[in-house]
């Protein structure tokens, strides 16, 4: 995968060049152009260093050397790497601003600019990554947003050998429990419910795409029907194989597995483990939470940037002395990256080949918009 290993911002003036013209309209955006000339230069508010500008051959617009870094229109570009570290380490937003100095709306900025670089980082990578060459562990994670009778499943896709995360696909529903405004809502396990079919069909139809044919592509996941309707009336059904593994009745807590129970949590701990710690180090996912998300494109962009965190940043384990991270298992990279280095440079959503849905969560159009407000004014 090519990613540089310097920022943008500390290229010197003199070797920049920018790869493309950054405007979508221009012809240059996708393609090759006609290259740039020198338009002068500009400084930042209270720094010296001058950053050049260049003016595109073919639609005659300008850029500057700013236009491709991460930080552009930042006032305070400095937090951008430590507010993507509090994110990680389970902090809410109010704390973050707490800590930093700076007011909550910063932080939340940050918190979207950083969701949206991880889904076209995200992207990026399930292009120019490897074949996939392992077993995927798939399961869905449990949720809210905004409120606990708005429920969110996220469909969690995770190598058997690697750890690696591949996928995380939304399915919003009604939710189940014992609350009487669920009573319709819950369905038993022992039917289908429509939007996790919906999300286990496009987790496995991106799968698929990575494995040459004639291969197969083997899922553990437990005994939901979700993934056995998923595969019905599909072309592509015959190059999955489902190995299943239900979830046994566990008893009272502290009483000991059965021989099902272990053998489930032999073959489904790897997405287990992922869902404790999503669950861990974010605080809108932590039980009885006054942080929730209140938005569901928001919370998505978040569990991007912790795959993207956990794949190349993240050591795989920390009880034992292995340095590596799942993106040096996979030989996409041969040593942990840092923050700095997956900022390096500005991602544009028009270059990147986007998903349905990771174009409704990049552009925030998954939710139904609000109706506009009704202005009255005094007569």
């Amino acid at each position: 995968m090519e990613w540089p290993s310097l920022s943008v911002e500390r290229v010197r003036p003199s070797r920049f060049i920018p790869p493309f013209c950054p405007w979508p309209e221009c012809r240059a955006h996708l393609g090759r152009g006609r290259g740039f000339n020198r338009y002068g230069f500009f400084r930042k508010r209270g720094g010296s260093v001058r950053v050049p500008r260049y003016l595109c051959r073919d639609c005659r617009r300008t850029c500057s050397r700013q236009t491709f870094s991460t930080t552009y229109y930042l006032k305070r570009p400095e937090l951008q790497v430590r507010i993507a570290k509090g994110l990680m380490a389970s902090s809410a937003h109010r704390q973050i601003a707490r800590s930093e100095g700076c007011a909550k709306t910063t932080v939340t900025r940050h918190a979207e600019r950083l969701g949206r670089h991880a889904i076209l980082f995200h992207a990026r990578v399930g292009r120019e990554g490897p074949a996939l060459d392992e077993g995927v562990v798939h399961d869905h994670f449990e949720t809210f947003v905004a409120r606990q009778d708005h429920a969110l499943g996220v469909g969690t896709a995770v190598g058997a050998r690697s750890w690696w995360i591949y996928d995380i696909d939304p399915a919003p529903h009604r939710g189940a429990g014992r609350r009487p405004d669920r009573k319709e809502g819950a369905q038993a396990k022992s039917s289908a419910s429509r939007p996790y079919v919906q999300s286990i069909q496009r987790t496995f139809s991106g799968l698929i795409g990575k494995i040459p044919e004639p291969g197969k592509l083997v899922v553990r996941c437990d005994g939901r029907l979700d993934y056995r309707a998923a595969l019905k009336n599909l072309e592509w059904a015959a190059r999955v194989e489902l190995r299943v593994f239900p979830n046994p009745d566990r008893g009272p807590k502290g009483s000991p597995r059965s021989a099902e129970a272990i053998e489930r949590d032999a073959a489904m701990w790897h997405v287990d483990t992922a869902h404790q710690f999503i669950r861990h180090t974010h605080a809108d996912h932590k039980r009885e939470t006054i942080a929730q998300g209140r938005r569901l494109e928001s919370i998505l962009g978040r569990l991007h940037l912790h795959a993207v965190w956990k794949n190349f940043i993240k050591r795989r384990t920390e009880r034992r002395p292995d340095r590596s991270t799942p993106a040096t298992r996979r030989g996409i990279t041969d040593h942990p990256w840092l923050w700095e280095r997956l900022l390096a440079q500005r991602l544009f959503p028009a270059r990147e080949a986007l998903t349905e849905v990771a174009q409704q969560l990049y552009g925030k159009t998954w939710t139904r918009k609000l109706p506009p407000l009704q202005l009255r004014y005094a007569g």
